[in-house]
């Protein structure tokens, strides 16, 4: 790992991270990110990773999937039409990733819901419907 990034550089990658929360459904690619805080594209992805420990693709799709979650649970989408409203190209990685942070493919997951249950406080709520970052979901 290189030295941490200066208040600057944090500055920077909160920009780029905002953006990705706000625009996590439209084509976000490495080059328009970095071109958006006049940086290239590499020099990004490293400064991110120091400021955030994950790389800004790993960030982006953990936001689709998080929203994914939401759009499954109602129930009214199918899979596919889920996968392109949260601005992923590809039902296969889409499905892949989402197996990966939340361990049961998006079908599973659509017919079974989250494990919330009616009366439970907000704050449980959150943490069982929250994809995990930086490992895989457990088996």
């Amino acid at each position: 790992m290189g030295k941490r990034p200066d208040l600057e550089t944090l500055v920077l990658m909160r920009q780029v991270r905002d953006r990705m929360d706000r625009e996590y459904a439209q084509p976000l690619d490495l080059a328009s990110l970095a071109r958006g805080v006049h940086m290239s594209a590499g020099h990004l992805s490293r400064q991110f990773v120091l400021a955030f420990g994950e790389t800004p693709y790993a960030y982006l799709m953990t936001r689709r999937i998080e929203r994914a979650m939401a759009l499954l649970r109602r129930g009214d989408l199918t899979v596919t039409e889920v996968c392109f409203e949260v601005g992923c190209q590809s039902l296969g990685t889409f499905s892949t990733r989402f197996t990966e942070l939340v361990g049961v493919p998006p079908s599973v997951y659509r017919e079974r819901g989250a494990p919330f249950r009616p009366g439970m406080p907000p704050c449980v709520a959150r943490q069982v419907t929250r994809p995990i970052r930086n490992r895989e979901a457990p088996r």
